[in-house]
Formats: structure tokens, C-alpha cells, sequence
């Protein structure tokens, strides 16, 4: 018993406490390696193959596919349809946010369902019901057809995929921002005579910026790299409706892999630079947040 009693306060001595922080400081460092490890397996190494294998002789192979007819246009097409849509879901994402939040009504659960199907749908299947909705055999493109307004095979069809799969990024972005605002601030603008409109702009709109910019720019990163709905829609028509994505697959279809690698790069690259863009302005939201 006394030798017990003895031993306690050893635990306490300068050694004792060294190995404890030793411990925890080796447990800390474990968990680091087995997460940058696992980083490094699925991120950082099939990047590095991709690099090694579009550019391992130079810009020889880049040159060779952007020489292929209709490989500009595919990437001016990919680049043109990615900022409609991250336009477009920038305004109607945030509406559809600010209707979940601050409205009640009959269904909302069921709309912020509906809101996240895209995330479930697989791209293919998207690109099946919008052939089905819009095809020239169905009802509702038929009646487009006639009117002069092409929309599957068309840039219209691309552009309705895009939408629709790159939706929740934006509705997702903005919503928790939205949740953090004081409805008390909104209610003394209506008291001071603000309409809903001047309320919305004039209180809500610059705490959003930083939340709807993100959503836009993550939107834009995901329809750079659309290929499932894309594939079905488009009819993949060099120098019109021919996506560089698409592009991407035709080239490894003719087993010309250093081509499509050098491609992949520069598309990976630019989106890269727009997911940077983004933590930035995430980051910046949450330390005035937190501030």
C-alpha cells in the first residue's frame, strides 16, 4: 500500500510529464501521416501520373490534340457553357436558398429534398430523363422543335445538364450563410420602409457575396469536368456541340493517351485554380465569422 501511494507522485515528475506529451505529440503526428498518406494515394499521385504522362516529352503531346479539328472549339464550348451556368445557378441557387430559409410552406422538406436529388442521380441517368423531357419525339421538345428552338444535340441541352447536375453546389454554399443571419436585421429594414428587394440588397446580399461567389466558382469547377449527361445530350458534334471532356474520351477511344493526358491537365489545372478560389473565399467568410 505504501509502495502505491509512493508511486503517484512519480507520475507528476518532469519525466513522467515529458513522456506523456511525448505520447500524444507521437499520436498526433500518427494521425497526420495516415491522413496525408491516404491524400497522397488518392490526390497528389494520380495527379502526378497524369503530369508525367501529358508532359513527359514536352508540350508535344498538347500541341498534337489541340491541332485535332474541333479541339479549340471544344474547349472554348466547355469553358463558355461552365460560366453560363455558374451564372445562371448564382442567381437561381441563391433564390431557391433564400425560399427554403425564410419562407414556410406546404412542402419546403420536400423541396430541399428535391434540391439534393442531382447529388443521388447518377450524370448518365440526368442525361436520360433530359433527353426524354426535351427529346424532338417527346411532347415538351416537340413542341420546341416546332418553334425553332433546338434543344437536345444542341448547346441548349449542354447547358440544361450543366444546370442541373452543378444546382446543390450552389443552393448548398449559400444556404448555411443564410441561417447565420439575424432575421432581427431584415425586420428593422422593413420597419425603416426598405422593400423586400432593397432588404435583400442592401442587408443580406453583403454577407452573401463571399457565400454565393464560392457556390458559383465550385459550379464552374463541376461543369468543367461534365461528362456523364453531357455525353447523352450534346451529340458530341465536332466544332459545335463537342465538350472537351468528350474530347478527352474520343482520345483515349483512338488509344492516344499522352494526348488526353496533356488535356486532362489543363483542364484539371484550371480547375484547381478555381477550387483555390474558393477555400479563399470560404476561409475569409469564416474568420470574419469567427472574428
Amino acid at each position: 500500500m505504501q509502495q502505491t501511494v509512493e508511486q503517484g507522485p512519480k507520475l507528476l515528475q518532469p519525466q513522467g510529464r515529458a513522456r506523456l506529451r511525448s505520447s500524444a505529440v507521437l499520436g498526433r503526428w500518427s494521425l497526420r501521416g495516415v491522413a496525408l498518406l491516404y491524400l497522397g494515394l488518392m490526390v497528389l499521385l494520380p495527379v502526378a501520373a497524369l503530369m508525367d504522362r501529358g508532359f513527359s516529352g514536352g508540350f508535344g503531346a498538347l500541341r498534337s490534340a489541340m491541332s485535332s479539328f474541333g479541339a479549340w472549339e471544344a474547349i472554348r464550348l466547355t469553358v463558355t457553357m461552365a460560366a453560363a451556368t455558374a451564372l445562371v445557378n448564382a442567381v437561381f441557387g441563391t433564390l431557391l436558398a433564400y425560399v427554403l430559409v425564410r419562407m414556410r410552406f406546404p412542402g419546403r422538406g420536400f423541396l430541399a429534398t428535391l434540391v439534393d436529388l442531382p447529388f443521388a442521380v447518377p450524370t448518365l441517368v440526368a442525361g436520360v430523363m433530359l433527353v426524354a423531357l426535351y427529346g424532338p419525339n417527346s411532347p415538351v421538345g416537340g413542341f420546341f422543335e416546332r418553334h425553332g428552338i433546338h434543344i437536345i444535340f444542341a448547346q441548349l441541352g449542354i447547358l440544361l445538364a450543366l444546370l442541373f447536375v452543378t444546382l446543390p453546389l450552389v443552393v448548398r454554399t449559400v444556404l448555411p450563410v443564410l441561417l447565420e443571419l439575424d432575421p432581427a436585421e431584415e425586420e428593422a429594414a422593413r420597419v425603416l420602409g426598405a422593400g423586400r428587394w432593397m432588404t435583400f440588397r442592401k442587408v443580406m446580399l453583403p454577407a452573401l457575396r463571399p457565400a454565393i461567389a464560392a457556390g458559383a466558382l465550385l459550379a464552374f469547377a463541376r461543369a468543367l469536368g461534365e461528362f456523364g449527361a453531357i455525353v447523352i445530350v450534346s451529340g458530341n458534334i465536332p466544332g459545335r456541340t463537342l465538350t472537351a471532356p468528350v474530347f478527352i474520351f474520343q482520345l483515349v477511344s483512338q488509344f492516344r493517351y499522352p494526348e488526353a493526358a496533356a488535356v486532362s491537365t489543363v483542364l484539371f489545372a484550371l480547375s484547381f485554380l478555381l477550387v483555390l478560389a474558393t477555400e479563399r473565399l470560404v476561409r475569409q467568410r469564416t474568420d470574419v465569422f469567427w472574428s
